[in-house]
């Protein structure tokens, strides 16, 4: 390290390379360890179920299955990133303790902070990278993936869905009993049992309609009948829902957002908040979107300066502790989360408290670094 000393240090030099060359080989083997690791639970437990006979002779074939769990990984990472990122870097900073490569390049003149800056950068970039990957990727494939496990568990049965409640910016709301979207092809999506409320000038109307087929633009009603609400003699026969903005995919927004909430993307969750501003899971949902990305950095930031004060003992026991580090953040996040998600925390509390908390810790001990 001659010549590259203190805070003269050329960024992305040797020692930069060296530091980062190590953070990205140490998270390929934590992120193999964790996704692999879940992939062989689920599949042990759920595999023979996947591919048993359905009550018709149908059955899920293995490249089914395979498609499915790839699918399944980019929401299993954006569940587990920030996590994956902290094993990176504990892997990292252990290796450079165990070969006393850490003990040179302070006696070089370079700071443990400096040294470590690549990491952080990386973890910076992991934060963006994470919120752009559920951005891109997730609307596009959260209905493929939804098509593939209904295949698993239900066979060759069209897929549908019960009791979908979708809202609209007015105000209005649509009940759907049964909801299909229609997976094969040239089908149309459809719903049975539909009950509208909508926002006409001044009144709401009730409409009800025996089944709701997507033209693709607009719903056309089988038995459909119009009411104002309040006039019980006032009724007449609709063949179109028209004054609400439903389509399909929104309609399966709405029916994730009660089954996998944590999957939704930022514009989904952004969308739900504008049609239901006072729901307070939609709005934890939204700040928990821009929060949780965050974990990447700041796991980091309270998990490798700890590793320090455990230089002189074993790796394992430096494990360990960010092991309990991650199991606390993860902790404090979820019951947070969740009092926030069910009403007993305010959602910008329920979402940013976590991050404070363990940003301010990790501040703290980062200052406190030996240098």
């Amino acid at each position: 390290m001659r010549g590259q000393s203190g805070s003269h240090l050329r960024f992305l030099g040797r020692l930069d390379r060296y530091v980062v060359a190590h953070f990205i080989g140490s998270y390929g083997t934590a992120l193999f360890l964790v996704v692999g690791l879940y992939l062989v639970l689920d599949m042990a437990n759920n595999a023979g179920e996947y591919l048993r006979s359905g009550d018709e002779g149908t059955a899920a074939s293995g490249g089914d299955l395979l498609h499915y769990y790839l699918m399944q990984i980019p929401f299993l990472f954006l569940q587990v990133a920030p996590f994956v990122t902290l094993l990176a870097g504990l892997f990292t900073v252990n290796r450079l303790l165990k070969k006393n490569e850490v003990t040179a390049v302070l006696a070089s003149g370079v700071s443990a902070r400096r040294m470590l800056m690549p990491i952080f950068v990386i973890g910076c970039m992991l934060s963006l990278g994470m919120f752009m990957l559920r951005e891109t990727l997730v609307e596009t494939l959260a209905d493929q993936r939804d098509r593939l496990s209904w295949k698993l568990s239900e066979g060759d049965q069209p897929r549908v869905y019960s009791d979908v409640v979708v809202h609209d910016l007015l105000g209005s709301l649509v009940f759907l009993e049964q909801f299909w979207p229609g997976d094969e092809e040239g089908s149309a999506p459809f719903a049975e049992g539909v009950v509208a409320i909508v926002a006409e000038a001044d009144d709401y109307v009730r409409i009800d309609a025996k089944r709701a087929t997507w033209n693709g633009t607009d719903w056309d009603l089988q038995n459909g009948q119009k009411q104002i609400l309040g006039d019980m003699a006032a009724t007449e026969d609709v063949s179109t829902l028209v004054g609400f903005d439903l389509y399909p995919e929104l309609a399966l927004t709405y029916r994730r957002a009660r089954a996998e909430p944590l999957e939704l993307s930022f514009a989904e969750v952004e969308r739900l908040v504008r049609r239901e501003p006072d729901d307070t899971a939609f709005r934890t949902l939204w700040h928990y979107h821009l929060t949780f990305p965050l974990a990447n950095l700041i796991l980091l930031l309270v998990g490798l300066p700890m590793l320090f004060n455990y230089e002189r003992g074993g790796g394992s026991e430096r494990l360990v502790v960010g092991g309990i580090l991650c199991i606390f953040y993860f902790a404090m996040d979820f019951v947070f989360r969740n009092l926030g998600i069910n009403g007993g925390l305010s959602p910008l509390l329920a979402a940013w408290a976590p991050v404070l908390a363990f940003g301010s810790l990790g501040l703290v001990l980062f200052e406190g670094m030996r240098s």
